[in-house]
């Protein structure tokens, strides 16, 4: 389904399932080096994702493949190291117009003038394992893998066996200065392992980059030792000092002190260079000794760097311009039904395995009844899948549609349950009807419960849930709070033992007093997702006052309905989600059974110490010394909200050359107004 065609059910629905889809594939290729999709399928997948996000922003979740980096490191014989700077993503291009999109973004954003040259770095973009290397008065340290970004693996003792990583730089260094870059295998390297494994039987690598990053990854040093590891840096993190003024120079700085970077980084001073060098690179890329999957772009000055800043999980001052990918033609040897938490029956499409870029691709989502027949799938069809950057993998060509074959026929009843499903007026999903009287969603909605992004229970996954379910256990959430009453039971089951029940009770006890945003989230209420339900609860504090605002808003009360569409990102679809759940009998009891057995506390945000933090500030007129975005990003950066428009709940206006009705409105209602020069202080001298 194009985005353009979604209605808000279908955004939240995609969301979640790309959220889990991507969480799975991302241990597969960080945690476990066995990724089983290709970089340009798991990049149609992210990109997917910013799509509906772009669209319908107010349904973002908190555990977003935007706002994570990586992989969060879970127990690791190798020991955790948090990073003092945390080490980012990059977002991704995959044509000419986004990267030319790209510098008019950080133009705009800087409020620089049409004539101002942007110049950027231009480098190849290697498919390793990213590392951070801290060195302290030239000597190194620490070397630690990226994890999750805040979090990663100390792999000290393995990079001293890289020959490209030095223990001393030369020359002088900063008293603190993190090299970052990526662990690669080179191509001839690589087949010689693998030739080399294969001999002796032992496991081969799929492709350079698993083959570095499980070498990288041991905790016998040695076995590192014995694999042609190599480094290429292409930033830094933490510093004491950084010697430089531009992202090119700070490079070559750090060729200088003995630490390789790419040969092929130039700086460029438009679009069009930078779209150039990236075609030279492409051109180049077969007979480079790595891999490469892309050219990545940086803004050179590092002042403009520091302005731009970052969004959740990358900077606004970099783009990473991916190479686009290839089609692949296999057979749907079968169509499987899976059935949602919201109940959303989901078409999966068994495919005749295809090799991929390295990759075995066996399945591929089949979204919806109507993308069915749009292409006239049946089962023994061949098709060809897409992994170009700009959808989700997916089957678009029906091969043999002419063929004569028995039509595929669309379930008109859950397979569940057996009850009936249908699709509402105006949307294309089908549904079963049953609601929690069908286990599949009762199911899907404890493991929603459970998940990270809500209570994150942890020893509770969806494999015990399932178990629990099946004897009984687990009905409703507050069932999980009764467990502690169940230990006989389940103390000798397979895989449970005294210590991990007792683990697993102590995980339970330990969410007695959930944070109340997670808590809603994890009730799965439709169309409210982890960024509704922390703005809801920002406004409301308690849950009681949320559910009182909700039914009053279901009975018709104006102003319950405009205290809660008052609130930025939620409109009339969310306030008749949250009515309508409330309305519901079997809902209210799910909700006051779990209230009597966990105690929320009030949910108040802690802010940064700024004149203007826990204030509604508006903007308007001529900004002249920065953006309007960068305006709206310093305010969220001191703890405020800045907002569209001036109403009576806004604190604060900054008003600009030119300011028209806002400032009228904001002199109405008795509002502070100040000048672009006095909001400058506020952001110097916040804490």
């Amino acid at each position: 389904m194009s985005v353009e065609g979604m209605t808000e059910a279908d955004a939240a629905n995609e969301l979640m399932r790309l959220a889990r889809q991507i969480a799975r594939h991302d241990r597969l290729y960080h945690a476990d080096d066995a990724p089983e999709i290709t970089d340009a399928e798991y990049d149609a997948l992210v990109r997917r994702n910013a799509e509906i996000e772009a669209a319908f922003p107010h349904l973002i979740r908190p555990d977003s493949p935007s706002r994570k980096v990586g992989h969060e490191i879970a127990a690791s014989p190798l020991g955790k190291v948090a990073h003092e700077v945390r080490m980012m993503s990059l977002d991704n291009a995959f044509s000419d117009e986004e990267v030319e999109e790209f510098v008019a973004r950080v133009r705009r954003f800087l409020a620089l003038p049409a004539e101002a040259e942007v110049a950027m770095t231009a480098e190849d973009k290697i498919d390793g394992l990213s590392c951070s290397l801290r060195y302290e008065n030239g000597r190194l340290v620490r070397a630690a893998t990226r994890g999750d970004g805040q979090v990663g693996e100390d792999v000290t003792a393995n990079v001293a066996h890289i020959a490209d990583i030095p223990q001393v730089l030369t020359g002088d260094a900063p008293a603190v200065f993190e090299i970052r870059g990526e662990v690669y295998m080179a191509k001839a390297d690589f087949l010689a392992l693998n030739a080399s494994q294969e001999e002796k039987g032992d496991k081969v690598f799929a492709n350079p980059r698993n083959a570095a990053a499980g070498s990288l990854r041991q905790k016998d040093a040695s076995v590192t030792a014995a694999r042609p590891l190599r480094f290429l840096a292409h930033g830094w993190g933490a510093a004491s000092e950084v010697p430089a003024v531009t992202q090119f120079e700070m490079m070559q700085q750090i060729a200088a002190w003995g630490v390789p970077v790419s040969p092929l980084l130039v700086r460029c001073t438009d679009a069009a260079a930078m779209v150039g060098h990236y075609r030279s690179i492409q051109q180049q890329r077969p007979g480079l000794p790595y891999d490469i999957d892309g050219v990545v772009y940086k803004v050179d000055r590092l002042d403009w760097q520091e302005r731009l800043g970052f969004v959740a999980k990358a900077p606004r001052w970099g783009l990473a311009h991916k190479f686009p990918a290839e089609r692949a033609e296999t057979v749907l040897e079968a169509i499987d039904i899976q059935v949602g938490r919201t109940g959303k029956l989901t078409p999966v499409g068994r495919l005749r395995p295809v090799l991929v870029g390295g990759v075995t691709v066996t399945n591929v989502t089949l979204h919806n009844r109507d993308e069915i027949g749009r292409l006239g799938l049946r089962v023994g069809d061949r098709v060809v899948l897409q992994r170009a950057g700009d959808v989700i993998p997916q089957v678009v060509e029906n091969l043999t549609r002419e063929t004569p074959r028995d039509p595929y026929h669309f379930p008109d009843h859950c397979p569940e349950c057996g009850s009936e499903a249908v699709a509402e007026e105006g949307e294309v999903d089908v549904r079963c009807t049953a609601g929690l009287i069908c286990p599949a969603q009762r199911v899907e909605r404890l493991k929603h419960f459970v998940s990270r992004a809500a209570l994150d229970i942890e020893g509770l996954g969806e494999k015990t849930i399932v178990e629990f379910f099946g004897l009984g256990w687990l009905e409703s959430p507050a069932d999980i709070f009764r467990l502690r009453k169940r230990r006989a039971d389940i103390v000798g089951r397979e895989g449970w033992k005294d210590k991990s029940v007792d683990n697993l009770l102590a995980a339970i006890e330990a969410k007695r007093q959930p944070d109340a945003a997670r808590l809603l989230f994890g009730l799965g209420i439709r169309h409210v997702g982890a960024v509704t339900a922390r703005d809801l609860m920002k406004r409301f504090v308690t849950l009681p006052a949320l559910r009182e605002a909700a039914e009053k808003a279901k009975a018709g009360d104006g102003d319950a309905v405009a205290d809660l569409t008052g609130i930025e990102g939620v409109g009339p679809v969310v306030v008749e989600a949250l009515g309508d759940f409330f309305h519901e009998h079997h809902n209210v009891e799910v909700w006051e059974d779990l209230l009597s057995e966990v105690s929320p506390p009030d949910y108040i945000v802690e802010t940064k110490a700024s004149a203007v933090a826990g204030k509604i500030v508006a903007f308007t007129g001529k900004l002249e010394t920065m953006s309007r975005d960068e305006a709206k990003a310093q305010a969220e950066a001191l703890g405020a909200r800045a907002a569209g428009s001036v109403s009576a709940k806004t604190g604060l206006v900054v008003a600009g050359p030119g300011a028209g009705s806002k400032l009228k409105q904001a002199a109405a209602l008795g509002i502070e107004v100040i000048d672009e020069a006095a909001w400058a202080e506020i952001v110097k001298n916040a804490g």
